[in-house]
């Protein structure tokens, strides 16, 4: 299935919001040079994951921001500084990055979320995550990125782990030892098979046809209530509390859902929104940004890869730090 194209990727996940500074980052890029910047951000830019071009009526608030990512920096750089090389490079007219302050929801999903009930949620609040960065050693990032790296066809044996070990320049005993302590810390996330759930697979099908960026602006200091109650809704796969800012009508509270029935989906938002209401949280504004184009890629996270990045490009790393205070 992976040689096929059913399957995307198979690797170990980490659970990267401890291991590096994050943010959605919306481009806004001409028309003329969108599909290129597309094409850089995916292809040249290993610290940009999803890539995705969105549409929103043209009324809509940021409905001129078409390119949207995320991005990762490894620790100790700066996430302003990455964004304005990547800027330069695409001859973007202006970006807005968005942080992550919490997390409500963050998982894939998208087969069984086929037929949910509308409005099918769980019966306990979701619990927010922290984005708090845990520090490694060169030692463990050397093992983490040996760990990390998708698997080829020719790769899934029965002592999987032998040659990453090798390649991490450790013994197996050593490499395990490592991966336990790594777990402790709370960096290490599923093993995972990931299917390809935008383009179509061999038999000319796709799980999903609609992702859908939910907005919500609720009132200061209902955030986390309001996420929690977000993230609690099956279809949704991520849920978070970002600030869009001006930009963006100053929507704080954002999720993702996909389906492969536009109607399905919007019945779902209406039946959130609802259960927002009667919960209490009113929102002064909401809206739906489309997922057109896309491709996704797991965003590289090693201070490691990071020199080599600058090296190739010209740029100094400790330009690209972050500024002390």
């Amino acid at each position: 299935m992976l040689r096929a194209g059913t399957i995307r990727r198979v690797r170990q996940t980490l659970l990267a919001t401890s291991l590096a500074q994050g943010a959605l980052v919306a481009w806004r890029v001409a028309p003329e040079k969108l599909d290129a910047a597309f094409d850089f951000l995916f292809r040249d830019d290993p610290f940009s994951g999803h890539v995705v071009i969105r549409t929103a009526d043209p009324a809509t608030p940021g409905a001129s921001y078409r390119l949207w990512t995320t991005l990762k920096v490894p620790q100790g750089y700066s996430l302003r500084k990455h964004a304005e090389f990547l800027q330069r490079q695409v001859g973007a007219d202006n970006f807005r990055l968005m942080p992550a302050k919490k997390l409500f929801a963050l998982g894939v999903g998208h087969v069984r979320r086929r037929g949910i009930e509308i409005g099918s949620r769980a019966d306990v609040l979701a619990e927010p995550i922290d984005t708090t960065i845990v520090e490694l050693s060169d030692r463990e990032w050397r093992i983490l990125t040996a760990v990390k790296r998708e698997f080829t066809p020719g790769e899934i044996v029965r002592e999987l782990w032998r040659a990453r070990a090798a390649e991490a320049g450790v013994d197996l005993n050593e490499f395990y030892e490592a991966g336990r302590v790594l777990n402790a810390r709370g960096v290490i996330g599923r093993f995972s098979t990931f299917l390809e759930h935008v383009k179509k697979t061999a038999g000319d099908e796709r799980v999903t046809r609609y992702n859908a960026l939910f907005h919500w602006a609720v009132p200061k200091g209902r955030e986390l209530d309001a996420g929690r109650e977000v993230g609690r809704h099956h279809i949704i796969t991520h849920a978070y509390w970002r600030e869009g800012g001006p930009e963006f009508h100053n929507v704080n509270v954002m999720a993702v859902a996909h389906g492969l029935d536009k109607d399905v989906v919007l019945a779902h938002k209406a039946a959130i929104d609802a259960h927002l209401r009667e919960a209490g949280i009113d929102f002064e504004y909401t809206n739906v940004f489309w997922g057109g184009r896309s491709e996704i890629k797991p965003s590289e996270i090693s201070p490691l890869a990071y020199r080599e990045f600058c090296a190739k490009h010209g740029l100094e790393p400790d330009t690209m730090r972050e500024e002390p205070g």
